[in-house]
């Protein structure tokens, strides 16, 4: 085997030198750390990449500081050359990357590897210092960390809109919008919703009754002082002046499109909304963070036709500190940060608005609905009660409807129908039902003509929708007194007639049988073309008439016939002994989950034999819808009535004075319906009168120079009163207590 010529010949040193000097890489030799790293050799690369050559010594450093000597001319940032200084001072060197400069000024990363030198003794002398440009691989590695950093950020910013469209789905929870703000405290260091609903108001959820309209600029009403718990921090960050413009009202009133930069160390107009916003925004954001702010941005909540309320962020500058200029509309978000806060903001406002619709289609139907169906007319001798329900499943305006008319004094007229439907369609078809059947039910006595008039008429109307009903007559009879020659007295029985057009047949409770009245039937409203029967019936003291819906028994896991059958087994086992007890038995049984409107009248024929002797089992609660009309004060004292002697509770006349008054103070100071609770406490009675005036009953000695005024402290003498906030109005109570004695007598 050949051997390779000067295989096994030492190279010299002169062969390391002149590679060393010839190599494209930077080299270099300093001496040891002790003696402050002189460069005292370097190669030609070094020399044209950086400009230092042997000798150049080394520039000055603060006292005390760690230095890298003659080498910290290269450096952009000679303090960064600290990461070294350890590994060279303990003589162990190292590799660093650092960022230098170029002979021409121009930057670039540098990895540097020192490599130390030792003596006999082991002491370092030397170190060899061989430098990389490795700018390519840092800047490629920065822009892959920078996409690495915007992906998470967009993940991150994602999520919390995914968090907030969730909270948004549930309008009905109180605290969605504080949640939503804490979501972007995440990116923001404070944040928080206004809505404006007849003036601007910190937000910390919807009342999805009552959602803001997005009108009104009575910001000030909300003003109690000129800056609350602020005097020290106004002592030490004045305002610095009056700002002319109210950005705030702008954004608001829709003639800029925002956000918008607003300013807290200046001071606004009176009544401004700008001024009105400072001023809590100062307050809040001070007793949250202990930080007075110096500008906060805001950002429109908008709506489809106008802006309901604002998004504010605050981006942590403090007052007095770093201020804004006040040339400058420049805004402090980040792009990325803004973007956030706009999507948060237009989800915000579409899903406020869709609640601001639904409510107010939700009043619309409602008070069609409710102005639809009859106020029941109170019927002498006769024990009445009624219920509606409209389904929670639709729309709260649907077909069905029932009528209590006192035609002439001595005929009462019943109704109850159901349009197909549940929708605003149904209630104009049942608005046109009823007041066709209420027109000929006066005009006409005998229910058949009747109904065959309102089928004439509805074939020529073309009412777009089928409608079922039941109407009925009842009349008093009457008997000669013998011991009063002439003078005609009423008896206790009643005759009832009645028809039936496609409806579910009435029931008729009798000595707990229950029997259906199915005569008489006929097909739907306007299919009438053979002409319609009356059946006729006798009603006795004691028996109970029940008119129905088919929402009371129909289930989509059941047949209409299984439900019917279900109804009459309950209704034989009823115990209570008055219409709204029979009633509220029902209601309990069978429309515990219903998928329907429920409609229902009871009519019940007082029996003075049986009510006067002690009570029987009976649903502990009763419920009325009045009008808000003088007439539903009595009806409220003869339900108040009726309830103490279904109960077997004493002390009637006091409950009556208490729902007089209550029921009153509804009447006089409310609108919209009066909802009426009673309740069997176990201890006396509770009343509940619910009406659509928010404001509370106050407590007065009387009002100057007319009567009244002494409602409440006649409750106040009666009972334990209270009350408190219900939808968009308000609920009173008052809890009557019984004597222990009378009480232990009656439950006996």
């Amino acid at each position: 085997m050949a051997e390779i010529p000067g295989a096994n010949t030492t190279p010299s040193p002169d062969l390391f030198a002149e590679l060393a000097e010839g190599t494209t890489l930077c080299m270099f030799l300093t001496g040891s750390y002790d003696d402050g790293l002189p460069l005292q050799w370097v190669n030609d690369a070094f020399v044209r990449k950086t400009g230092l050559t042997v000798g150049v010594s080394a520039p000055p450093v603060t006292p005390g500081r760690a230095t890298l000597g003659p080498l910290e001319h290269v450096l952009v940032d000679p303090a960064a050359g600290g990461v070294a200084v350890p590994a060279l001072a303990s003589g162990e060197g190292g590799a660093f990357t650092m960022q230098c400069r170029t002979a021409s000024g121009e930057t670039y990363w540098s990895h540097v590897t020192f490599t130390p030198r030792r003596d006999a003794s082991g002491r370092v002398t030397h170190f060899l210092g061989v430098s990389v440009d490795v700018s390519a691989y840092v800047d490629e590695r920065s822009a892959q960390l920078q996409t690495l950093a915007v992906e998470r950020r967009q993940r991150a910013d994602l999520d919390l809109i995914a968090q907030t469209t969730e909270l948004l789905g549930d309008l009905e929870y109180p605290y969605a919008l504080r949640d939503i703000a804490e979501l972007l405290r995440s990116v923001v260091p404070w944040a928080a919703f206004y809505l404006n609903h007849d003036g601007l108001l910190h937000a910390d959820g919807i009342d999805v009754a009552a959602p803001p309209g997005g009108r009104g600029r009575r910001h000030a009403r909300y003003v109690v002082d000129a800056e609350p718990g602020l005097s020290d921090a106004d002592s030490q960050h004045p305002p610095r002046g009056l700002e002319a413009v109210d950005a705030v009202q702008d954004l608001l009133d829709g003639l800029v499109d925002g956000p918008v930069l607003v300013r807290l160390d200046v001071e606004y107009p009176p009544y401004s909304a700008s001024g009105w916003l400072r001023r809590d925004l100062v307050r809040r954001v001070l007793d949250e963070t202990g930080v007075r702010p110096g500008s906060v941005v805001v950002h429109a909540v908008g709506g489809r036709r106008q802006v309901l309320g604002l998004l504010v962020t605050w981006s942590g500058d403090q007052a007095g500190v770093g201020a804004v200029d006040p040339f400058s509309s420049a805004l402090s978000e980040p792009d990325d940060v803004r973007t956030v806060v706009e999507v948060v903001a237009r989800r915000a406002g579409t899903a406020i608005d869709n609640a601001r619709l639904y409510a107010r289609e939700h009043r619309l139907a409602e008070a069609l609905q409710r102005a639809m169906l009859p106020e029941q007319a109170d019927v002498t001798g006769l024990d009445v009660w009624t219920y509606y329900a409209p389904n929670a499943e639709h729309a709260q305006v649907g077909g069905d409807w029932y009528d209590v008319l006192d035609i002439d004094g001595a005929t009462v007229g019943l109704v109850i129908g159901d349009v197909v439907g549940h929708d605003v369609e149904a209630a104009a078809a049942m608005g046109q039902l009823r007041s066709v059947v209420r027109s000929y039910a006066y005009e006409l006595t005998t229910p058949s003509v009747v109904l065959d008039r309102v089928d004439t008429l509805v074939q020529g109307m073309r009412i777009p929708r089928s409608a079922s009903l039941v109407y009925a007559t009842l009349r008093q009879r009457t008997r000669a007194e013998s011991d009063v020659p002439g003078e005609v007295q009423p008896d206790e029985s009643w005759d009832m007639e009645y028809t039936r057009a496609g409806h579910l047949p009435p029931l008729l409770l009798r000595n707990h049988t229950v029997r259906q009245l199915d005569g008489s039937a006929g097909s739907l409203v306007g299919f009438g073309f053979i002409e319609r029967k009356t059946a006729h019936e006798v009603l006795l003291p004691g028996d109970v008439l029940l008119f129905y819906t088919d929402g009371l028994i129909e289930r989509r896991d059941r047949s209409l016939k299984v439900g019917l059958e279900a109804l009459v087994e309950t209704s034989a086992h009823i115990t209570a002994r008055d219409a709204a007890g029979v009633g509220e038995e029902l209601l309990s049984r069978l429309a515990d989950a219903p998928e329907d409107d429920v409609a229902i009248v009871v009519v019940r024929l007082p029996d003075p034999v049986a009510d006067a002797t002690t009570p029987g089992l009976s649903p502990r609660s009763r419920r009325w819808l009045l009008p808000s009309e003088p007439a539903s004060i009595g009806r409220a004292r003869h339900a108040v009535l009726r309830s103490c002697q279904a109960w077997g509770l004493a002390d009637s006349a006091s409950a009556e004075l208490v729902v007089s008054e209550l029921v009153a103070n509804g009447v006089l100071h409310g609108w919209g319906n009066i909802s009426l609770r009673l309740f069997d406490t176990g201890d006396g009675m509770r009343i509940e009168v619910e009406d659509a005036n928010p404001a509370p009953p106050v407590t007065t000695d009387g009002h100057h120079n007319r009567v009244g005024g002494f409602g409440m402290q006649i409750v106040e003498r009666l009972a334990d009163w209270g009350w408190r906030p219900a939808g968009s109005g308000k609920l009173v109570w008052a809890k009557l207590k019984q004597p222990v004695g009378s009480l232990a007598m009656q439950r006996r």
